[in-house]
């Protein structure tokens, strides 16, 4: 909260000298003789000041007198009573501007006029706490992980941002290349809406690798929004939203340098800078870059346990407040990242080389813009009308190794078949180019307790995207190779929605909201959502949300950890968009605990498609089948999670949750769990703080409990009788700890991750022949290379 000059000096400095002196000045005014009249202006401006404090200036003699002061009205008029005592000095304050002491004649009732020269300006008063991390006010279940959440970890990008979070898991896509994604509700990322500073982003072909294209040091706080949340952020979202919000240009740091680096060999390097070019105008630069070159293979598997990486990544976000209710921002951003991955002994030197070891590279560029603009009525501060326009250009290439089998019969008819392996390398190149408009338009019916929201919106995307297998049929023809390895999509999607919200004031909110979009592919989606907030009591909160959700799957990208396999891509004509309903609701309760606040949460959230593009590999493991769900086939996703904030002693936070997932598919007509989801999951956060934060120290403990596999050997029993039971991962805990000593301007972290130095025996299946039919380096379920150690320091200038 900042308390700066406009309202404070009208507001505070009287009350504080009216509650001060009550006494003096009713006694004061009983005895007043002839009061003294006149005017408070700025001096040279003759711009009236309201709310300058005038008070008489006693001479040593007349100590004990009552004081008697006033205010200047709205005007800077003022009226003050004489005392009874004889007084003929006069002393003048505002805040802002310089005291100035006036001599009064004795008699008589003279009108003063007094000019203020401008002083030196209020200091920013800054008063911190910490907010419960669920808000109540919100209709929506909200979670807020803020900035100082964030320094709890390395938190070196937006992967690493959830690790001291119980609603988000971030598992490992494959053993090679390295990627990560989240998990929300139990199901993948590509179901949750990831907005930045709420508009859409990192979305499409960036799915795979996007958690790395946002730098922890970037990060203002995150929001995660369970259930379907608003129409006015579009129809996407089917588990929930994740809005990132970004560094305020008028509101960070001057200047923030952040340094990383670990015992693996990588470092991070972030600086963000900004500037307050005028009261109206303000920027922020946001750089970033990390790099790994070492080669790591602590597992002895004779594969890279990281890639090597390089990124350089750069926003520039500018904003301007012109003080009469319209507010305008604009950003550009440009990243570029480069990895290479496989065995040790690989070298990207051509097309050969992913023929003698085994390899993959992949090399990303992209660029984002934006820009949104709002007008906001004085009268009505309600009211409001606003545009957003945003922008993308993504391209990337990637390359895998592949080993593929063919039969062969050394041209004898009277010999057996056998299978021969091919070396090839398996191409996967895309581009999206992106555009995104939304007018909205807010105001009120009647009054605030019935608001609402109403806007038109247009999505552009165009997709272009080849893979290529190395590999050929007997009867493939041009035209049949073409469709097979090219895939092209263009969307063109004008919408239109409203929002209404209701709220009594007292212990109810309701959101209702509908939008209606044409798809050119699609034709008509209509998408209803609703959430309803009630507070039982003054510290119990119920909610409850409802609503649908629909999204055009990417089937290659939302797979892509399967290309780091030896599976093939096996993906059906005629997929259909995905649709979902997602139910749910929660309950929260805050009480004090031992002197200090509390939380508990409860929430469960059941998600039923009614169509999915499902990615099979249970029915044949060689192949990775991607169709519609099956006619008559079910896939759903249920969670339930209770979690519990509380403040143990002075300095010391614990949060502690446990979440049971139970999400499962129709694969070759058995109702199955979804591979790699962890059906229980527990988790334990410390957090301690020393007076003024000069030490802290962070401890969590995360437990995973038994997960579905689909390896590559495994085979789906069918028939009656069979009852097929998926291989499952072992239980196991990840414990990290971190310490952080800061100073004025400097902190300095040091930190493990992974302290028992648990990993995964095999995270690449047949690594010893990883162009055979049994190579996998997807079903990753547990760390790759054991124990972290990293050291950071973060430098600020306010």
């Amino acid at each position: 909260m900042k308390l700066i000059s406009g309202i404070f000096p009208h507001i505070l400095v009287p009350a504080l000298f009216t509650v001060w002196l009550p006494t003096g000045q009713a006694a004061a005014q009983s005895a007043a003789i002839a009061p003294v009249r006149g005017e408070v202006t700025e001096a040279g401006k003759a711009t009236p000041l309201p709310g300058a404090v005038l008070r008489w200036l006693y001479d040593a003699a007349e100590a004990g007198a009552p004081v008697i002061t006033t205010t200047s009205d709205a005007g800077g008029h003022f009226v003050l009573v004489r005392p009874a005592r004889a007084a003929s000095r006069l002393v003048v304050q505002a805040l802002g501007y310089r005291p100035d002491t006036l001599a009064v004649p004795v008699s008589g009732a003279p009108y003063l006029r007094v000019a203020l020269r401008a002083g030196a300006e209020l200091g920013e008063v800054v008063v911190t706490d910490r907010a419960p991390a669920y808000s109540s006010l919100t209709p929506a279940n909200v979670q807020m992980i803020s900035g100082r959440d964030l320094t709890k970890s390395a938190c070196c990008n937006l992967a690493e941002s959830f690790e001291t979070n119980a609603s988000v898991e971030v598992t490992t896509s494959d053993a090679v290349s390295g990627a990560k994604q989240i998990q929300l509700l139990g199901l993948d990322g590509s179901y949750s809406l990831l907005t930045v500073d709420n508009q859409p982003a990192l979305r499409g072909l960036a799915a795979p690798y996007r958690l790395g294209y946002l730098a922890g040091p970037w990060i203002e706080n995150i929001e995660i929004i369970k259930g379907t949340g608003s129409v006015v952020n579009g129809y996407e979202a089917i588990s929930g939203q994740v809005n990132v919000k970004l560094k305020e240009p008028e509101k960070t740091d001057q200047l923030l340098f952040n340094a990383y680096a670990n015992d693996l060999g990588k470092f991070d390097v972030n600086l963000n800078t900004s500037a307050r070019i005028s009261p109206k105008w303000s920027t922020v630069l946001l750089l970033h870059t990390d790099h790994l070159g070492n080669r790591v293979d602590r597992n002895k598997d004779g594969f890279l346990d990281l890639p090597l990486a390089t990124q350089f990544n750069a926003f520039n976000k500018w904003k301007y407040i012109s003080g009469k209710g319209i507010v305008s921002e604009a950003g550009l951003g440009a990243l570029r990242e480069t990895r290479q991955g496989g065995q040790l002994d690989f070298r990207d030197t051509g097309e050969a080389s992913f023929t003698q070891n085994y390899g993959t590279t992949q090399a990303t560029t992209r660029y984002t813009g934006y820009a949104k603009t709002s007008y906001t009525w004085p009268a009505r501060p309600f009211q409001s009308l606003g545009l957003l326009l945003t922008g993308t250009d993504h391209d990337f290439t990637s390359r895998y190794s592949y080993g593929y089998q063919t039969l062969h019969t050394d041209h004898d008819p009277s010999l057996p078949a056998y299978p021969v392996t091919n070396r090839s390398s398996r191409t996967y190149d895309g581009s999206q180019r992106t555009g995104q408009a939304t007018l909205l338009f807010q105001s009120a019916l009647g009054n605030t307790a019935h608001v609402y929201r109403t806007g038109l919106s247009f999505l552009y995307d165009n997709y272009d995207e080849r893979l290529t297998a190395g590999r050929s049929y007997l009867t493939d023809t041009p035209a049949s190779v073409e469709a097979r390895e090219h895939r092209t999509r263009r969307e063109l999607v004008p919408g239109a929605f409203a929002e209404y919200t209701y709220q009594n004031s007292r212990n109810l909110t309701v959101v209702a909201g509908l939008r209606a979009d044409h798809h050119n592919l699609y034709g008509w989606q209509l998408t209803p959502r609703l959430n309803v907030k009630y507070d039982v009591l003054k510290n119990t909160v119920l909610r409850a949300a409802a609503g649908s959700g629909f999204r055009v799957a990417n089937p290659i990208a939302d797979n892509a950890a399967m290309l780091a396999s030896a599976r093939e891509f096996v993906i059906a004509p005629g997929l259909r968009p995905e649709k979902a309903w997602n139910l749910g609701g929660s309950a929260t309760q805050y009480f004090t605990a031992l002197g200090h606040p509390a939380t508990f949460i409860l929430d469960y959230y059941h998600t039923e498609f009614v169509n999915q593009t499902v990615a099979d590999m249970y029915t044949d493991p060689g192949i990775i089948s991607i169709d519609n769900l099956q006619p008559g086939g079910r896939s759903f996703a249920r969670s339930l999670q209770a979690e519990l904030q509380v403040e143990l002693l002075k300095g010391l936070q614990v949060k502690g949750a446990y979440k049971y997932l139970d999400v499962r598919s129709t694969y070759g007509n058995s109702l199955l769990a979804k591979p790699l989801t962890p059906a229980h999951r527990a988790f334990l956060n410390l957090g301690y703080a020393s007076a003024f934060d000069k030490w802290r120290a962070d401890f969590t403990v995360q437990w995973f409990g038994q997960r579905a596999l689909a390896h590559i050997t495994d085979e789906h029993a069918h028939g009656t009788g069979h009852v097929y039971a998926p291989a499952t991962a072992p239980r196991y805990a990840l414990l990290n700890a971190q310490l952080t000593r800061a100073f004025k301007r400097l902190e300095v972290y040091a930190g493990v991750e992974n302290l028992t130095n648990y990993r995964q025996p095999n995270p690449i299946e047949g690594a010893n022949n990883p162009f055979g039919p049994t190579f996998d380096a997807a079903m990753v379920w547990g760390p790759v290379y054991g124990r972290l150690t990293y050291a950071g320091l973060r430098y600020r200038i306010e």
